[in-house]
């Protein structure tokens, strides 16, 4: 016989199949298209907003998203694996340090705000690196961008090698031509 958890797991495989959710957490910006019937017509609204909480709980998962309308707050919260559910953005990604932001709710104006989390890109691509090797003449666009990161590092090194003497200053010269 099968588990309720095992039912659970098998319809959330399907969905996920299906269409495709974003990964998101509390504090990011999400665009969330919902699909709403008028009659026979059928159509997308957007709602747009700061979402404070995010229930993992298989089927049951459901975020909760916040926004100013007119200077009322509104709070909507949707299911995950709703079929109302037409597609989720995530616009920015916040940094918060907590789980749930329902402190936001009694804050209006610049103290309501979320500073942005900001994803480094380091080096350079791998993919970049396996068409060069193919390739027997690397592309312009790669050539560029190993230069500058080249730079980069002359200029990393540079910082970290302070010369205190003048034979020194005269070394770091000599290596850089």
């Amino acid at each position: 016989m099968k588990n309720i958890e095992d039912i659970n797991r098998e319809a959330v495989k399907k969905i996920l199949s299906k269409k495709k959710i974003p990964e998101f957490f509390a504090g990011d910006t999400l665009k969330v298209g919902v699909r709403i019937s008028e009659g026979k017509r059928e159509r997308i609204q957007y709602f747009e907003g700061v979402c404070i909480a995010k229930k993992n709980r298989d089927i049951n998962s459901s975020f909760t998203v916040r926004k100013i309308s007119f200077g009322e707050g509104v709070e909507r919260t949707f299911p995950l694996y709703s079929p109302i559910l037409g597609s989720i953005k995530v616009v920015r990604s916040g940094k918060v340090k907590k789980a749930k932001l329902y402190y936001l709710k009694d804050r209006k104006g610049k103290s309501a705000r979320i500073s942005e989390k900001i994803k480094k890109k380091i080096g350079i691509d791998i993919s970049e690196q396996t068409v060069e090797k193919e390739n027997t003449e690397p592309t312009l666009a790669s050539e560029t961008k190993i230069e500058t990161q080249q730079k980069k590092d002359n200029l990393t090194e540079e910082k970290k090698i302070k010369p205190k003497t003048e034979k020194q200053k005269e070394e770091l010269k000599t290596k850089k031509k």
